[in-house]
């Protein structure tokens, strides 16, 4: 019962966060519109999202480690404070270069969402990982619901004023991290020691994958947050250039994208689980994406307000659906000692991944939005293939090595 409201204040936290980084979502090509051409928005995007996937690449499994030495919680305490500095400096803006520090200050610390998953992790039977991280996407779902809206109408007073306010949101989060989250890895379950090789990413990597399960595992997470990412950095310009939307109709658009999570994680996921192989349900999951990202390569022949709708549901369904599953097999594959350091290296192949995406997708995109989509579809129905093929139904066994 201790460790479920553990759970719960995490799922809180969660929450809290993802209403203030939703937030300022509709803004983004606003604000850096300030200071570039119209037809330089987009690029100055994808290298902002760039250089802060940069430094989450290199920072993220350091921080992992961290937390397998020192606990998860000093290490989420240092990665909610980061991510405050940088809404702040964001919000203060004035020059291209202010956003470039507060994206490269929050990148740095970015370990929130690894230490977060290790947390779960630490406090969960193996059975129960995929249900909780489901429950942890619906809690950011949460934050899609009313945090873009929000954001539109915070923006339609001052463009800066939603920085702030996700500042402080993150911040009441960090007070309840302080004041109500106790920490999770015992001392006698933490590595020992700590050296020089902690600090190496690609020492980590080596790790990692030097485990045949878990580098199967990640090579299907690659994929999946390829065709994703696409969506995710590419659907507001898609939506401001294709659609010609503002921020306030964009905002609302986004809610549709909360009300899926929350319905899919939350209710529909754990239903599922009761009644099917978490397999079946991860290839649905992937077969949904694909259809999503198929439909908005149609909407781009046809501008419908239907179309996009159905896309939307049917992306984050499937993410929904596959996403949670992939992150409880990949806590089931190493012991709690190294729950850390995978989930930094996970955290961190997804930054890797987000410093390619924006820069690759904008290139594409500029050529052609359905090429792009068409790319993204093929990509997660690969995905299908090798995951029905590879990807055994059995929990994987978990490692008793020491660290």
């Amino acid at each position: 019962m201790k460790q479920k409201k553990q759970l719960w204040i995490i799922i809180g936290i969660v929450a809290l966060n993802s209403v203030g980084m939703s937030i300022v979502l509709p803004l983004l090509p606003f604000i850096v519109s300030k200071y570039l051409p119209s037809e330089q928005v987009v690029v100055g995007m994808s290298i902002l999202s760039s250089v802060f996937a940069a430094c989450t690449f290199f920072a993220a499994p350091a921080l992992g480690a961290l937390s397998d030495r020192y606990g998860r919680k000093s290490v989420l305490m240092i990665s909610l404070a980061g991510s405050v500095i940088g809404y702040i400096l964001f919000g203060i803006g004035g020059a291209l270069w202010i956003l470039f520090l507060g994206r490269i200050i929050d990148g740095f610390t970015a370990g929130n969402i690894s230490t977060l998953f290790a947390y779960v992790s630490d406090s969960t039977e193996p059975k129960e990982r995929a249900k909780w991280f489901g429950f942890i996407g619906s809690a950011m779902g949460i934050g899609k619901l009313g945090g873009p809206a929000l954001g539109g109408l915070l923006g339609s007073i001052d463009i800066a004023l939603p920085f702030y306010v996700t500042a402080a949101l993150i911040f009441l989060s960090g007070l309840a991290v302080y004041f109500l989250l106790p920490e999770s890895l015992a001392p006698e379950m933490r590595t020992k020691q700590m050296t020089i090789k902690n600090f190496n990413t690609f020492s980590q990597f080596k790790d990692i994958f030097s485990l045949k399960d878990i580098k199967l595992l990640l090579l299907m997470g690659v994929m999946f947050y390829i065709g994703l990412g696409i969506f995710q950095f590419n659907f507001i310009i898609f939506l401001k250039d294709i659609y010609k939307w503002g921020p306030a109709f964009i905002g609302l658009m986004l809610t549709l994208v909360g009300i899926c999570d929350i319905t899919i994680r939350a209710l529909l996921l754990p239903w599922l689980l009761k009644y099917f192989a978490e397999k079946n349900i991860a290839i649905a999951g992937l077969i949904a994406l694909a259809i999503g990202l198929g439909l908005i390569m149609t909407s781009t022949l046809i501008l419908s307000v239907v179309i996009i709708s159905a896309a939307i549901i049917f992306i984050i369904s499937g993410a929904g659906l596959f996403e949670p599953i992939y992150n409880g097999k990949l806590s089931q594959s190493t012991s709690e000692s190294k729950q850390g350091k995978l989930q930094g290296v996970n955290q961190s192949l997804q930054s890797a991944n987000n410093v390619v995406i924006p820069i690759g997708s904008a290139a594409i995109y500029v050529y052609s939005a359905g090429i792009l989509y068409l790319s993204a579809t093929l990509i997660i129905l690969a995905a299908v293939f090798l995951y029905a093929k590879y990807i055994p139904e059995p929990p994987l066994v978990l490692l008793t090595t020491t660290p």
